[in-house]
């Protein structure tokens, strides 16, 4: 854990480096300063002249600015060093993502990884700070104060022997008490943020409910769950400060009776008030250093816990990984599943997908036909190998899907899903997606092809029209033909459409179809559809029922072999459901 978190310093390390350095500077001459002043009072005591109280002084001036140059460079490099850590972190928790498998990003939701590189980033950074900063000049100034103490003070310093154990239990126990109920906030943040996420995307929902109330409440309740938790949190650490106010004020009124009494019966023989002086300032240093240890403690506890959330991230293994010599070149866009069967999870008790033998050609149009949980989805993820088959294998140009460098396998296969995603930015930098050096008369000619180019170019601005969050600009069909185009610009040998023209009518689903069949004959094309109407034509249509093949055929074999296949024809013909 401390190796990666090491790594993640990188190209931070100097000012890392130079923070504590600038730290014992500061704390040093922090520590003389009430040196020099005792030993001036003393002098003004004895009766010394104007020149040397100036020469003092200008020492005393010149060693506080030193001190504060010291400390504001110091502030300046731990936050240089602590803001490039937390970027550095962020970045190996995003890559560590983006090399996941479906099944990986399975264990976490979505707004617990938001929470990981957000929340649990900015305590690790704030721990981070305070590591290389407060936690070397707190010690530093503890030793040298207390150090300092004994030599201007003598028997007076044993003081501390009582208090300071006194502090350091009570800190630790109020800190210790406190941890507990800041680890429980944390996976709290989690449910929250699921909360907001879940609100945001389905916001159209919620008003077409009117279940505004409703998300107000659960959203509130979450809220109100994380407040009582910090209160309570709070409420145990603030006895932090009256702790730390009664120790402050039982050493200065100890110091300051038995440094009187001593200065009077003594005539200053034993202490003098130069060093009565010293010795009070020096008990306000320990014990600061002291209250600052403590709230060490409670950040680097509290951050422990988001550092134990950020390497469950970064210790998690893909679950796909790259075979030793991998093979680089698709030759072709044949695909055969041979005895497959899948389960999303080892200790699932049944397969989503059982005794799949499947055998499309290249170039060859097949559709895929199924009620809802039949699994079609599942079954055309094994082909970009989202998922690995739990038996058997899939194979894709002669060879097992396993065998492929994944970048090259997928950049081969080009999937189009029913619930699009468009990007924030212009329809040219979405569609760019697809092929990032696609010249404008290649993203035209894809538009046509989807039957997208004649709305775009009715925009406004056409092709360089912005595209906002989500594509909630564009009307459902329109995003599926721009997501149509986008993966048409990667040329792939394999294109999959799962269920992605539920949203257009049947006379424009049919011209993307015309057009795949004449602009694109070599690419294998698997469409995913609950209309006859999208498949009707197909080389072969497959039938899934409940995780298993129902049948295979023409569409006039199935209207005769198939009592599924014939069912949803005769309801969506007789019923109607063509013209939704």
């Amino acid at each position: 854990m401390l190796k990666r978190l090491a790594r993640c310093v990188g190209e931070y390390k100097l000012p890392t480096i130079l923070t504590p350095m600038l730290m014992v500077g500061e704390v040093v001459i922090e520590c003389l300063l009430p040196f020099i002043i005792a030993n001036m009072i003393n002098r003004i005591k004895d009766g010394c002249d104007l020149s040397e109280i100036a020469k003092n002084g200008g020492i005393l001036f010149l060693m506080a600015c030193i001190s504060l140059c010291f400390g504001g460079l110091a502030g300046f490099t731990a936050a240089k060093a602590s803001s490039g850590f937390a970027k550095n972190l962020r970045k190996a928790i995003f890559d560590r993502v983006q090399d996941f498998s479906f099944e990986n990003i399975d264990k976490f939701s979505s707004a617990s990884l938001v929470t990981r590189m957000t929340t649990d980033v900015a305590n690790v950074q704030m721990s981070f700070m305070m590591i290389i900063r407060t936690a070397v000049r707190s010690p530093l100034m503890l030793l040298f104060s207390i150090i300092m103490s004994f030599v201007m003070g003598g028997p007076l310093a044993m003081m501390f022997v009582v208090v300071v154990p006194v502090l350091v239990f009570g800190l630790l126990t109020v800190a210790k008490k406190a941890m507990p109920t800041f680890r429980a906030v944390f996976r709290k943040y989690d449910k929250l943020n699921e909360s907001i996420e879940e609100n945001v995307m389905a916001m159209r929902v919620v008003k077409g409910f009117v279940r505004e109330e409703h998300e107000k409440e659960k959203f509130g309740s979450a809220a109100e769950s994380i407040r009582r938790d910090f209160t309570k949190a709070e409420r145990i650490v603030a006895f932090n400060q009256p702790l730390m106010q009664f120790c402050l004020y039982f050493n200065m009124v100890f110091v300051m009776l038995i440094g009187s009494y001593l200065i009077v019966n003594n005539r200053g023989t034993t202490i003098d008030v130069g060093q009565l002086s010293a010795m009070l300032t020096y008990g306000v240093q320990v014990l600061m250093s002291l209250m600052m240890l403590s709230m060490i403690y409670v950040m680097i506890t509290m951050s422990a816990e988001s550092l134990r959330r950020i390497n469950e991230v970064l210790d998690e293994e893909s679950a796909l990984k790259n075979p030793a010599n991998p093979i680089f070149e698709v030759s072709d866009g044949s695909i055969e599943f041979r005895d497959v069967s899948f389960k999303y999870a080892a200790d699932a008790e049944k397969y989503a997908l059982e005794d799949i033998d499947l055998f499309i050609e290249s170039g060859e149009t097949v559709g895929i036909i199924g009620g809802t949980g039949s699994s079609k989805s599942t079954l055309i993820q094994l082909i970009p190998r989202l998922y690995d088959t739990t038996v058997g294998q899939v194979s894709v140009g002669g060879r097992d899907v396993r065998e492929y460098d994944l970048t090259a396998l997928r950049n081969a296969v080009a999937v189009v899903l029913q619930k699009n995603v468009l990007f924030s930015g212009t329809v040219k930098d979405n569609l760019r997606w697809g092929n990032k050096d696609a010249t404008d008369e290649e993203i035209a000619e894809a538009c046509r092809l989807a039957q997208a180019d004649e709305f775009v170019r009715a925009f406004p601005d056409g092709y360089d029209t912005m595209i906002e969050q989500g594509g909630t600009n564009v009307s459902g069909g329109q995003k599926q033909r721009l997501c149509i185009a986008r993966a048409l610009l990667k040329k792939p040998k394999i294109l999959i459409l799962d269920d992605s023209t539920s949203a257009v009518d049947t006379k424009t689903d049919a011209l993307i179809r015309k057009g795949f069949a004449e602009f694109i004959p070599s690419t294998t094309k698997i469409i995913i559809a609950q209309r006859i109407a999208s498949v009707e034509h197909a080389d072969k249509i497959v039938v899934l029922d409940n995780g298993r093949i129902s049948a295979i055929g023409k569409h006039d074999e199935l209207l005769q072999t198939s009592d599924i296949y014939r069912e949803v024809y005769i309801q969506q013909t007789k019923g109607g459901a063509d013209d939704e």
